[in-house]
């Protein structure tokens, strides 16, 4: 289509963006919070929105809601879509377009499956779990024995490997070998050009923890544009930023925009869930020439040493 609207910004709204300008299309986006991408670090959202939204064919509605979306028909008439102020709930603009994507989230689908019959209270839909996978009766329910709930339906982090990650986990404990998933050592990536990927804490809320339980937080920044993979990619514009406490040089989270990096989060991610430190991994070797080395430069920020 000549031109699309995206309701949602989020991770599922911006590839799609990415990949409909790829194709020629324009794109309106149509977001309820007053900024695009808000799920995003705010360094992360304000390069992608530099990188991804700015130079593109698109713009975007924001603090609004799409309040209704009338279908088209391809070739004959267009799809409307009438905005209300996510505030007053006045109406604010009515868009025509020749399509529309709907991308504000998902729902778990356990209506029907008869839950309630089973003594299983979900919360908005989602069934109620403890760390080992076991599902609870209700939000701080008793377990209900031999009954494991894995995936999308707990609603504890919606991805695939998550899924893969807790059923691995439910299995283990089935068998008697007590394991538990660390979510917050879970990496996400958002599959556009570039990619953004992250593990851990935001920078709010890496300043809100170390703030609560009183120690200093470092912020370490790596850059594509100084690693020669990049430059020879010709892909040099992105950045690897770590976040950890100070005091124990504990990573606390990593966010990286830049090429490949949905694989270079893994690093950052098998750090966390290893506990290994930010000083641990400054030691140790990256190979040259590699894309790694942006996060080798950030590693040895964070102990004050440098890469170059």
């Amino acid at each position: 289509p000549e031109y699309v609207a995206i309701i949602g910004s989020g991770y599922i709204g911006l590839e799609f963006s990415d990949i409909y300008t790829a194709l020629g299309s324009e794109v309106t986006f149509i977001e309820a919070v007053d900024t695009l991408m808000p799920t995003f670090d705010p360094e992360i959202r304000r390069i992608a929105d530099r990188i991804l939204i700015k130079s593109r064919a698109i713009d975007s509605r924001v603090g609004v809601f799409a309040a209704e979306v009338t279908p088209g028909i391809p070739g004959e008439k267009p799809v409307t879509i009438k905005m209300i102020d996510a505030n007053t709930k006045e109406h604010v603009e009515t868009l025509e377009v020749d399509a529309c994507l709907v991308a504000t989230g998902r729902i778990p689908a356990t209506n029907g499956m008869g839950l309630d019959k089973a003594g299983i209270e979900t919360d908005r839909g989602f069934v109620q779990v403890d760390p080992t996978m076991r599902i609870l009766s209700g939000v701080e329910g008793e377990v209900i024995e031999n009954m494991y709930c894995i995936g999308d339906a707990n609603g504890k982090f919606m991805l695939a490997h998550t899924a893969s990650a807790q059923g691995v986990s439910a299995v283990e404990n089935i068998l008697g070998r007590h394991h538990e998933v660390n979510h917050n050592a879970i990496p996400a990536a958002c599959f556009t050009h570039p990619e953004i990927a992250f593990v851990g804490l935001s920078e709010d809320d890496a300043k809100a923890k170390a703030k609560q339980e009183d120690f200093e937080l470092g912020k370490s920044v790596g850059h594509f544009r100084a690693n020669s993979k990049a430059l020879a990619e010709n892909e040099a514009d992105g950045i690897a930023k770590l976040l950890y406490n100070k005091d124990t040089e504990e990573l606390l989270g990593a966010h990286i925009i830049g090429l490949h990096a949905a694989d270079l989060i893994q690093e950052c991610a098998n750090a966390i869930a290893g506990g290994t430190t930010v000083r641990e991994v400054a030691m140790m070797t990256h190979t040259h020439p590699t894309l790694s080395e942006v996060l080798d430069a950030a590693f040895k920020g964070c102990v004050g040493m440098a890469a170059h």
